[in-house]
């Protein structure tokens, strides 16, 4: 979106707007989500973009929204040079059949002024004149927001690898002016998530768009818009699964992938169902990126991890590029049975406190009143054998009916919040509500102790579900599951089958270390017959395994319960195992 004061330029911004930027372009590498990438990276994506030296790209225009030190933008010019000489005898026009090929844009000015010498001996290395060489670079290079300055035309090529900052970092004014601009800015989106959408508001029909970042929004719920706007009006034609490989100079803590967005030209119908060709993870560790590039822009390649997946339909749901074979069980679990939560079980989360070193104590320690105080269990506490808890307390400002408690009523409770005023009042929670000072990030609802709930972590190495039989309050890092139902000991068993473990996989964005992320968002999707359909005997056999240490125990049943043929459970167990850090280190193990 370009709006009529990005045409007036950035003297037209708001003063908050300007000092947040200044604050942003200030900031260090970490702090404004610069990550650099690798040539054999920056090589592939230009050749799965179409940006090859064998084409005109002097009559092409190709946007860098985010040039940072000139990773993609040097070997940019390279091929543009390269391609301009095929079509030229000398470079005594290249000033001006140049100038529109390339528009490149940088916040960042230090960064900005870095990649400017760079490109200028590079221009004049290839036989520019340095008068020439700084007339092109002050025609393609930009220093400003590429989320708020304004362009002059479409792109055939937009290509790059844009900020990874996430939405706490970024200063209230420039999130305001962000979230009125793009609507793909949902949720907790990172920064990346208006880049792809300005990116691909900016492509001309038949457009390129090469992106690599975070595969997060591939799945995750704040992805849900932009994979929307795809859908809807573009292709998703190309998708490289970074699992496990280095593609950046610097650790990121979440897996990046590369996508491939096309935008159809005019007389083309939309191609939302077109398929999206994929290259599986396990490629990348067995030959270079150039040649996984390759066979994935070949016409019929023959290699056995390339599939093609339909995106058909999908909408804003989130996004799987798994093993075919996993894809159609899947789908048809979710076509024949309802959801977890449709079949009568809830899914809640621990309490935040916004400050957990003021209300998180030894529970015996804690100086207030019994009825201000509760056990709190925590991942730490969680064994395969139950809960073993360490004793935690959380304070509990809120009463059962689920007032905030009067401190008058509780002295000894005000006296140790009012120790600790500074720490607790400067919260988020607490500035917007200046009489609940004392009030925790997420409500505390007394009676949730004394109810029997299943407590699952949010990070793992292996699916860990333990039942709590009605002692303890959950923390933030935990995730619960309640039924009037189900039989929580059945539903147990369920959920640490590797039928559970493999639909979290699938639809889970891993942290870095191939840890799965067991959120409620992911829970939600596990599918779960109602409890009135499973026979007596099924039942008895569910409970029965509830506690089992052996794989094959726990899935027995489940298998039953579900349908699964046994190729199909075979399947289930490969993907599984493979999931799980935990299980893949104990099989490494002489």
């Amino acid at each position: 979106m370009t709006l009529l004061f990005d045409s007036l330029g950035p003297a037209w911004r708001s003063p908050a707007v300007t000092a947040a930027l200044r604050q942003m372009a200030g900031d260090g590498s970490s702090e404004r989500g610069a990550v650099f990438t690798r040539p054999e990276v920056v090589a592939a994506m230009l050749d799965l973009s179409g940006y090859c030296s064998d084409r005109p790209l002097h009559r092409m225009r190709l946007l860098e929204p985010s040039f940072g030190d000139g990773d993609f933008l040097l070997p940019v010019v390279e091929r543009l040079l390269t391609a301009y000489r095929h079509s030229v005898a000398n470079l005594r026009n290249a000033c001006d059949d140049l100038r529109d090929a390339v528009r490149a844009v940088e916040l960042h000015p230090a960064s900005h002024a870095g990649t400017l010498q760079r490109l200028v001996q590079q221009l004049t290395r290839a036989g520019l004149s340095e008068t020439d060489a700084h007339t092109l670079c002050d025609a393609w290079l930009i220093c400003d927001d590429f989320l708020l300055c304004a362009f002059d035309n479409e792109f055939d090529i937009v290509v790059g690898n844009p900020p990874y900052v996430r939405q706490e970092r970024i200063p209230a004014p420039l999130l305001s002016e962000y979230r009125s601009r793009f609507r793909t800015l949902y949720d907790r989106a990172d920064l990346y998530v208006p880049f792809f959408e300005r990116a691909l508001d900016l492509l001309a029909p038949s457009g390129t768009l090469g992106f690599i970042c975070a595969n997060r929004w591939l799945k995750n719920r704040y992805g849900g818009p932009l994979r929307r706007k795809i859908s809807q009006g573009f292709h998703l034609s190309h998708f490289i699964d970074m699992e496990g490989v280095d593609a950046f100079h610097t650790d990121v803590a979440a897996y990046p992938a590369i996508t491939i967005v096309r935008r159809p030209a005019n007389a083309e119908p939309t191609t939302a169902s077109a398929y999206t060709r994929v290259a599986h993870p396990r490629a990348l560790r067995d030959m270079p990126l150039a040649a996984v590039s390759k066979a994935l822009l070949a016409v019929s390649p023959q290699q056995e991890w390339v599939s093609n997946v339909s995106l058909h339909d999908r909408g804003d749901a989130p996004w799987l590029f798994d093993d075919l074979p996993q894809l159609d069980l899947l789908r048809r679990l979710e076509s024949e049975l309802p959801t977890l939560e449709q079949a009568k079980c809830k899914v809640g989360i621990g309490v935040a406190t916004g400050c957990d070193r003021v209300f998180i104590a030894e529970f015996d320690a804690l100086p207030v009143e019994q009825s201000r105080k509760l056990p709190l269990v925590m991942a730490r506490d969680l064994t395969r054998d139950g809960v073993c808890w360490q004793g935690r307390g959380v304070l509990n400002p809120f009463e059962p009916d689920g007032r905030l408690a009067n401190l008058a009523d509780y002295p000894r409770f005000a006296a140790y919040l009012e120790r600790h005023r500074s720490a607790v009042a400067a919260r988020h929670v607490a500035m917007r509500s200046a009489d609940g000072w004392y009030r925790t990030i997420d409500r505390i609802y007394p009676g949730l102790v004394q109810q029997h709930k299943l407590l699952i972590p949010d990070i793992k190495g292996e699916s860990t579900v333990v039942l709590d039989p009605g002692q303890y309050y959950p923390h933030h890092n935990l995730y619960y599951i309640t039924s009037d139902v189900w039989d929580l000991r059945a539903l147990q068993t369920v959920l640490r089958s590797s039928i559970t473990v493999m639909t979290v996989a699938a639809y889970c964005t891993r942290m870095a270390g191939g840890f799965l992320r067991f959120q409620a968002q992911y829970l939600r999707r596990i599918r779960l017959p109602r409890w009135e359909q499973v026979s007596e005997q099924l039942r008895v056999a569910l409970i029965a395994a509830a506690g089992a240490r052996d794989q094959t125990a726990v899935d027995a049943p489940v298998f039953t319960l579900y349908g699964v043929s046994p190729s199909e459970a075979e399947l289930v167990r490969r993907i599984a195992d493979a999931a799980q850090v935990t299980t893949r280190l104990n099989k490494g193990r002489p």
